[in-house]
């Protein structure tokens, strides 16, 4: 019988296939999104020092009371206006996309 992986162990295949490749530098930080059933979360991360530059998510007190559903498209362009407002505070312009093993 063929044990067909289950579609959380191809999406983590995908991501440690994608993050040999890209890393986040200051000059263009990683954005890195995970999505769960009920919530999106996203970061800007340096991985140079280790550092998450900024965050936000579907929990934030900023969205929370806003947003009903945390896993609508609504829900993930707030939370990707938000994150990149927090970036754009702390002076970044540039990032590299890290989809973290999903097919987008």
């Amino acid at each position: 019988m063929i044990n067909k992986p289950s579609k959380n162990e191809a999406r983590l295949k995908r991501h440690v296939r994608v993050r040999k490749k890209i890393s986040g530098t200051p000059e263009r930080p990683r954005l890195n999104v995970f999505r769960s059933e009920k919530h999106i979360y996203a970061q800007v991360i340096d991985d140079t020092k280790g550092v998450t530059l900024a965050a936000a998510s579907t929990l934030d007190k900023a969205l929370r009371n806003e947003v009903k559903n945390g896993s609508t498209v609504e829900a993930a362009a707030r939370v990707g206006a938000l994150v990149a407002e927090r970036a754009k505070a702390k002076g970044v312009t540039k990032v590299v996309f890290d989809r973290g093993g999903y097919l987008y």
